[in-house]
């Protein structure tokens, strides 16, 4: 059970960091070649689709997570520095989502709903900010995986 739980976890940690990456590196640099108008109610519709896949992904992520810890490490003192450290980064990154969702998010959703293109803009953007800071907490979570369980 401990490898389906493992390849849960890795799977579903890859969408989620994955999906980021791809938004912030390749979508939204994409998008600039429409106007504003075009360029927000598109990323409306991503980030609805995107954010319902995270919020599936990220519980599958934590609570395989601690299927693993419990399961297979037998708790946290039987745990190595890299599971402890992945454990804080996964918290840290489900409540930047949360911050996201019920945030800026909510905010966007609402302005585009009214029309208010500079307010959904201004949410949009503290999106990308939080999005960027979280992909940035992926990747790092990603290598202390890759190095606690070879190094």
């Amino acid at each position: 059970m401990a490898h389906l739980a493992f390849v849960l976890h890795v799977g579903f940690a890859a969408l989620w960091v994955g999906g980021m990456a791809f938004a912030i590196l390749a979508l939204r640099p994409a998008l600039a070649a429409l106007e504003p108008p075009q360029r927000l109610a598109l990323m409306g519709r991503v980030h609805k689709r995107f954010f319902l896949i995270v919020w599936h992904a990220m519980p599958i992520v934590m609570l395989t997570g601690y299927w693993l810890l419990f399961g297979h490490f037998g708790g946290f003192r039987g745990a190595g520095w890299h599971v402890h450290l992945m454990h804080l980064t996964g918290l840290l990154m489900s409540a930047i989502y949360l911050a996201i969702f019920f945030g800026p998010w909510r905010r966007m959703r609402q302005a585009l709903s009214a029309g208010d293109l500079p307010a959904a803009a201004a949410a949009n953007e503290g999106i990308r900010r939080l999005v960027t800071g979280n992909l940035l907490l992926g990747l790092f979570t990603l290598g202390i995986a890759a190095w606690g369980r070879f190094g």
